[in-house]
């Protein structure tokens, strides 16, 4: 799995002593040039082209490497607006423009940024994380055309204070992600998606287990067993449950996350109509977020934490043994669902896993926090745009779990959004009869339902049984429900979007920060 290695100098002279180097890419907004060699070529510049510090531009330069000076304008960071995205995104723009000109080992340098300010701390690792991203093709295409040939850059310089290894470790989760998320449904079919995980994290220290055999999930996982039952007959599309453990040398605190692995959603009995299928590979997001931090943590291996994950992938086909709505499904916990419809699968693929997770936090000595992570709702996207949702429980919000995570978002570039779970969300989705404890969904859009991301997490809670580990209980545990329906893909394209690998790098620097 090759990506741009990066090598980090203190300055510019540095980098030019490596011959190899054949392109500066300069980051930042440009009313003044900190370098005085640059200043003057970048005046000279303006004069004759006024696109120059306000557009990406390729300039001819002599004594800088390769005779290639690519501008790439932040625009202003002072504003209350402003972010360290726009570094991001001007080496994203960059770096493309560098790779097209025939560089293969360019100079990232930032310019008049003030890494000093809190919104910025993070600005180098930003720049090489959007470096990355832009050349980053999908797996796919890299079987079969070649990595070498499609993703020609191997080696980035970068001029600043960075620590390499974390920041390689980073990408090298994004890159599973990415990979997990935008990989089509027959090349990720389930089978498929385990045997990329146990190849992501051979001869690391995460454990891969397996479940596959379908009686052993209709007995431990019978929700998410219900989504898949439609695929059954398919062998190449029958469902599993990958559970991936990471066990650090001291461990402080023990991560643990349920991942929707939905590989391809037609909507189930509650068919997706009108051309809305289209983009439905991308709905295992959620779990190749998870899958992409684990690898992570895989990389850094941290002493003072244990990860846990369990993801479900799941194809929800639509035949003639498909659950259907009104069934009543007894879960893991033991709690009763009527399916309000089956194209809210994936709360249910998810349900028996935090259930499982839960059991393993409520016996542990050390402190959980628990997560589930899942593209869920088209009400996410179109209320928080593109930023990551998070919706805590009362005891994460008492530990200001989700107020960190947003922080992190914040200065590593990985932004989110705080929603609060309220009562309205647990009333929605309580039992109407005595024949069932919970009610899935409604039969309508998420889009156009009132808390149409709040109340999942409510019924999330209720059928893993954390309904009995509230800030009420002898032991409260931390929960937070992450939608990533807005963030999962570059501009909300889910058919054709790049795959962001959110929230991996807002994950990363709360938990594995270097």
């Amino acid at each position: 799995m090759a990506f741009a290695q990066l090598h980090c100098v203190e300055s510019l002279t540095q980098a030019k002593e490596n011959e190899q180097t054949d392109a500066l890419i300069v980051m930042g907004p440009f009313d003044r040039v900190e370098d005085t060699e640059l200043s003057e070529a970048i005046r000279a510049a303006q004069q004759s082209d006024q696109r120059v510090g306000k557009e990406t531009l390729l300039l001819l330069q002599t004594d800088v490497p390769g005779n290639r000076l690519v501008v790439a304008p932040t625009g202003p960071l002072n504003r209350d607006y402003d972010d360290v995205r726009q570094i991001f995104d001007a080496a994203a723009k960059a770096a493309k423009i560098a790779q097209d000109a025939g560089a293969r080992h360019p100079v990232l340098m930032l310019n008049a940024v003030d890494t000093q300010d809190e919104r910025y701390q993070q600005a180098y690792l930003a720049a090489y994380l959007g470096f990355c991203q832009a050349l980053y093709q999908p797996l796919e295409a890299r079987e079969a055309h070649g990595e070498d040939e499609i993703e020609p850059t191997k080696a980035v310089t970068l001029v600043g204070a960075l620590n390499a290894d974390w920041a390689m470790a980073v990408e090298a989760g994004k890159r599973v992600a990415r990979d997990l998320a935008g990989t089509e449904p027959e090349r990720m079919a389930p089978p498929r998606f385990a045997e990329y995980c146990r190849q992501a994290f051979a001869h690391t220290p995460v454990k891969v287990t397996v479940i596959d055999d379908y009686q052993q999930l209709q007995h431990e996982y019978p929700l998410a067993a219900a989504v898949g039952r439609a695929s059954i007959e398919v062998e190449r599309h029958r469902p599993c449950v990958i559970r991936l453990e990471y066990k650090g040398a001291n461990p402080e605190r023990t991560v643990m996350f349920a991942g929707k692995g939905i590989v391809y959603d037609t909507g189930g009995a509650d068919l997706k109509v009108g051309g809305h299928m289209a983009g439905m590979s991308r709905d295992k997001g959620g779990a190749a977020a998870v899958a992409g931090f684990v690898k992570t943590v895989a990389e850094v291996q941290p002493d003072n934490i244990n990860v846990i994950a369990e993801i479900a992938a799941v194809r929800n086909s639509i035949g003639s043994d498909a659950f259907v709505a009104d069934e009543i499904i007894t879960g893991h916990s033991g709690k009763r669902v009527r399916i309000g419809n089956t194209d809210a699968e994936g709360r249910l693929a998810m349900a028996d896993l935090l259930s499982h997770l839960r059991e393993e936090a409520a016996a542990s000595e050390v402190p959980c926090d628990l997560y589930t992570v899942a593209t869920l709702t088209g009400h996410a996207a179109l209320s928080k745009g593109p930023y990551s949702a998070l919706v805590p429980n009362g005891a994460a919000r008492k530990a200001q779990v989700a107020q960190q995570l947003f922080e992190q978002g914040e200065v590593f570039g990985d932004p989110a959004e705080i929603s609060w779970s309220r009562r309205e969300d647990f009333d929605f989705v309580k039992g109407r009869t005595l024949c069932d404890d919970l009610l899935s969904s409604n039969n309508g859009p998420s889009a156009t339902t009132a808390r149409g991301h709040q109340f999942p997490m409510a019924f999330l809670v209720g059928v893993s049984g954390l309904d009995a580990h509230g800030i009420d209980s002898d032991k409260p545990l931390n929960y937070v429900h992450v939608d990533i329906a807005g963030s999962g893909v570059e501009g909300g394209d889910w058919q054709h979007g790049k795959p962001t690998a959110a929230p991996v790098t807002m994950l990363a620097g709360h938990y594995l920060r270097k």
